[in-house]
């Protein structure tokens, strides 16, 4: 049984990290979040200490660490704000423990470089959370490309839009500052997957950059992938909307539908099993979909050459 810390406890994801840290039988014994509304933690670890100040949670975790190993914190979670995770990943490496932190790792690609040096500095894993990549329809479609390489690049359609209300862009999620924008908050998933199918882009165009939508082409090893990405209800499908739904996912690969809008909530234990067993994600993995990310964020918007996403109006 391995001793657990969490940074970020009353953050939305907290739950499935508490959920996971329970199912794969280990111990939380200290979280942190400078909001105190956190009584889900009574459904978890009632008997975990709580800190609404990081750096008394900080002294708590390094003095655990000098009563040896029985007391020590094994692994540190890290489910804040996006611009605070390089940060938390450092304050665990600080008390030798190997961090568990949601995506993306960080918001700017040079800083993974310096954590790679601290983790073996260190002698800690930093790992990250793709649990995308354990949903059975796309290990499947992996698999597939994998196996029989396309002759010619697959023509893929990936669409993700979610309603999120006016509190979005009030929050830190709505600052570009604090969390990289659309394509890092959200589109992360989607680029780590489509990447980590389809192989590494080799030209990015992008047709949309606003605070509610994002929108362009990549020309991946195996696929040409026309992506869509909004936060704006009105964006959703029209049947969606009637039969009263907030959310669409959806992927195409030559007019097939490959599923993946429903099980990768309930994936989170599998991350945990997998890094518990000395595997899971770490800097490398994570890095081709930060660097693409960013170029997303960063890179100018151009006039469409090609065929673009169904739902893009310029």
């Amino acid at each position: 049984m391995a001793n657990f810390a969490l940074l970020g406890v009353g953050g939305f994801v907290a739950p499935r990290h508490l959920a996971a840290i329970r199912e794969t039988g280990n111990r939380l014994v200290a979280a942190c979040d400078p909001f105190d509304s956190v009584g889900t933690m009574d459904n978890y670890f009632p008997d975990a200490r709580f800190f609404t100040e990081v750096e008394r949670f900080d002294r708590f975790l390094e003095k655990r660490r000098r009563e040896g190993a029985m007391n020590a914190v094994s692994y540190v979670t890290i489910c804040t704000p996006n611009y605070l995770h390089d940060a938390h990943v450092r304050l665990a490496l600080r008390v030798n423990a190997n961090a568990i932190c949601e995506k993306p790792l960080v918001i700017n690609p040079w800083n993974l470089d310096q954590l790679q040096s601290l983790e073996h500095e260190h002698d800690a894993a930093i790992r990250t959370v793709l649990q995308l990549r354990y949903l059975p329809s796309l290990l499947a479609l992996r698999e597939r490309i994998q196996k029989n390489p396309p002759k010619t690049k697959k023509d893929v359609v990936l669409s993700y839009m979610t309603r999120r209300g006016r509190w979005y862009h009030q929050s830190w999620k709505g600052s570009d500052e604090k969390s990289g924008g659309l394509a890092m908050n959200i589109g992360i998933h989607l680029f780590d997957v489509m990447l980590w199918v389809f192989g590494q882009p080799s030209r990015v165009e992008i047709h949309a950059r606003e605070p509610e939508r994002v929108s362009g082409i990549m020309e991946l090893e195996h696929a040409n992938v026309r992506w869509f990405l909004s936060i704006d209800e009105s964006d959703l499908p029209e049947h969606v909307r009637a039969e009263g739904g907030h959310a669409h996912r959806s992927i195409l690969m030559d007019d097939e539908a490959i599923e993946f809008s429903t099980g990768f909530r309930d994936l989170h234990t599998t991350v945990y099993e997998e890094i518990l067993a000395g595997r899971g994600h770490g800097i490398d993995d994570a890095r081709p979909s930060i660097e693409l990310a960013y170029q997303v964020r960063t890179q100018p918007i151009e006039r469409p050459r090609d065929s673009v996403h169904p739902s893009f109006h310029p």
